[in-house]
């Protein structure tokens, strides 16, 4: 009776643990931002993973992300063009701009979900310019709101944000 609870609550705890989530974790610390595109800005709610740990996961497991909604890597040092991100276990289609450290965007790349279990499998996504920052946001949203490369990133200076 005891070894069937055990197997029962471990696999209680397990099937729980890989469970994709459409909700950002509460502990991740959110900014306002917004793009500085040709005539308009764009205002964004960007998580901020600023941890190596933080990094690697980033938006994988996740099911859905609002429209306006993203997620910004931070780096205290640059970053050489060969290296960029991945897609394992990340289920959404998305779009990444890789910021200089200005938060002028030197790179815009799409990136497609990896359906592979091994890491090894996933293609990368190098950002091709040196880079301090990048944002990823939902797939299609620089080319719907006409953000290029030279485009600015705003997030540490809401002033930049008024319309």
């Amino acid at each position: 009776m005891i070894g069937r609870a055990l197997v029962l609550g471990v696999a209680a705890i397990v099937s729980g643990c890989g469970a994709a989530d459409a909700r950002p974790p509460d502990h991740l610390p959110t900014v306002q931002g917004c793009f500085a595109a040709a005539e308009h800005t764009h205002p964004v709610v960007l998580e901020v993973a600023s941890t190596p740990e933080i990094r690697q996961k980033g938006l994988m497991g996740r099911t859905a992300m609002a429209e306006n909604a993203g997620m910004l890597f931070t780096y205290d040092y640059e970053r050489s063009p060969e290296q960029g991100f991945w897609m394992f276990q990340t289920l959404l289609p998305l779009d990444i701009a890789y910021l200089d450290g200005q938060g002028t965007i030197v790179s815009i790349r799409q990136m497609h979900p990896c359906a592979s279990a091994r890491r090894s499998d996933c293609p990368g996504y190098p950002s091709s310019a040196s880079y301090r920052n990048a944002v990823e946001m939902n797939a299609g949203y620089f080319a719907s709101h006409k953000i290029k490369v030279g485009d600015q990133l705003h997030w540490d200076s809401p002033d930049h944000c008024e319309p």
